[in-house]
């Protein structure tokens, strides 16, 4: 497995650590805030990181020389995540058929 890969996947559980442990602290806390606010804190740290070089003609900031731009690839990446989730569908979900 890539260093890469190790350190994504290192992230992401230390992430649902983190909530598993708010939410430990105080079991009547709302876990949508607990989500919200890590969500929240992710997106920010996800902008930092793609902030542009400065260099127009930079090919590896190319996709990211926009705030828009910045924008789209988030959106495609969060997708991404959410599909990929285990639990992007759900039992209860509405459109589940049912016998």
């Amino acid at each position: 497995m890539s260093e890469a890969l190790n350190l994504f996947d290192s992230a992401a559980s230390q992430t649902v650590e983190l909530a598993n442990r708010l939410s430990d602290v105080d079991p009547q806390a709302d876990l949508w805030e607990i989500a919200d606010g890590l969500l929240a804190g992710a997106v920010h740290y996800w902008l930092y990181t793609r902030q542009p070089c400065g260099d127009p003609r930079c090919e590896q900031c190319a996709a990211i020389s926009t705030a828009e731009e910045r924008l789209a690839v988030l959106l495609k990446d969060l997708e991404a995540y959410a599909r990929d989730s285990d639990y992007f569908h759900a039992p209860t979900d509405v459109n589940v058929g049912r016998a």
